[in-house]
């Protein structure tokens, strides 16, 4: 019976040119993507509280209000689809950076 064990050296690892592109990239993305979610999620209650721009009817009887709650479902879903779109791309890198720095320790054991 052959026991593997996997170890990886994480300084290596922290110090490869293709593990700093990753971080970056994510970096890149996930940053922008945040601040952009966080201003639109809370223009609703801020302008909701301090001005009166959504009691204006947008449609019919519709008020902005309702027009700027509905997005911020469709903003959160469409975030959501990017970011699982995206993560395949990181985990495809993040394998390859694996890949490099994975050693397969095989020890007999009785």
């Amino acid at each position: 019976m052959s026991n593997s064990k996997a170890t990886i050296d994480y300084e290596k690892v922290v110090s490869d040119s293709k593990f700093k592109a990753l971080m970056n990239a994510k970096k890149r993305f996930i940053v922008p993507m945040t601040i952009f979610f966080f201003l639109f999620y809370f223009s609703l209650p801020v302008l909701a509280s301090y001005t009166t721009i959504l009691h204006n009817e947008a449609f019919g009887v519709i008020t902005w209000a309702w027009v700027l709650a509905v997005a911020q479902f469709v903003m959160t879903w469409t975030l959501c689809i990017m970011y699982t779109r995206k993560a395949a791309q990181y985990d495809r890198m993040a394998d390859e950076v694996l890949e490099e720095h994975v050693q397969i320790d095989r020890r007999e054991v009785s």
